[in-house]
C-alpha cells in the first residue's frame, strides 16, 4: 500500500534563480537601511500595537495642525522620515510575510511527506536486518540512532534490572503525535521505537 502524499511540487532551475535574483534584489535594496536586531533588542523595543499606532497617527497630526504645541526636544523632520519610511516598509513587509507563510506551509508538508517515506523506510530495513538480510544490519544501526533510545550513552551500558527514566508513561502518549505536521515550530520529532 502507498504511502499517502500531501503535497507534490517540484521548482525548475529556473524557477529557483528567479526566486534566488528577486531576493537578491530586496536585500540590495535594504543594504544599509534595514537593522537586524538582536533577540533582546526586540524584548526591549517591543512591537507598535493598533491602539499605540493610532496614537502616532493622531500625534503626527496634531503636530502638522498645530505646530505651536511641538517642543523643541523633539525632531519633527526626523520623526516626519520615521513616519513615512515605516509607512512604505509596512506593505512590502505583509507582502512577504504572506510569501514566507507560503514556503513555510510548503516546506512543512514536504518535510512531512519525506519523514513518513524515511520512517517506512526505516521500519523496512529494521524487518530485514531481524530477518539476517545481508547488508541491512548497518543501515539500521546508523538509522536507529535517530530514535529516542537509539543511541547509548557513552559509558552507560544498559543492564537488565536498570529502571526506565522519569518521564511519560505509555499511557500518557497521544496516539497520533507524529503524524500531525507542525506549522513552523521545531523540527518534526520520531516516535520512540
Amino acid at each position: 500500500m502507498a504511502l499517502d502524499n500531501l503535497i507534490s511540487v517540484s521548482f525548475t532551475d529556473e524557477e529557483l534563480t528567479k526566486i534566488s535574483t528577486a531576493i537578491e534584489q530586496i536585500n540590495t535594496i535594504l543594504k544599509g537601511k534595514a537593522i537586524n536586531l538582536t533577540p533582546e533588542d526586540r524584548r526591549q523595543y517591543g512591537s507598535i500595537a493598533d491602539r499605540n499606532k493610532l496614537l502616532v497617527d493622531k500625534a503626527k497630526f496634531y503636530m502638522e495642525k498645530a505646530p505651536h504645541t511641538v517642543p523643541k526636544t523633539i525632531d519633527k523632520a526626523e520623526f516626519d522620515r520615521d513616519y513615512a519610511a515605516r509607512g512604505q516598509v509596512e506593505a512590502p513587509l505583509r507582502e512577504l510575510t504572506m510569501v514566507a507563510e507560503k514556503l513555510r506551509d510548503t516546506k512543512t508538508l514536504l518535510d512531512y511527506d519525506n519523514l513518513q517515506v524515511a520512517q517506512a523506510y526505516y521500519r523496512y530495513v529494521k524487518f530485514l536486518a531481524e530477518q539476517n538480510e545481508p547488508g541491512t544490519t548497518t543501515i539500521y544501526q546508523d538509522l536507529r540512532q535517530h530514535y529516542h533510545g537509539g543511541r547509548k550513552a557513552e559509558g552507560k551500558e544498559k543492564k537488565p534490572g536498570d529502571k526506565k527514566p522519569e518521564g511519560k508513561k505509555p499511557e500518557d502518549k497521544k496516539p497520533d503525535d507524529k503524524k500531525k505536521p507542525d506549522n513552523g515550530g521545531p523540527d518534526i520529532h520520531l516516535p520512540e521505537e
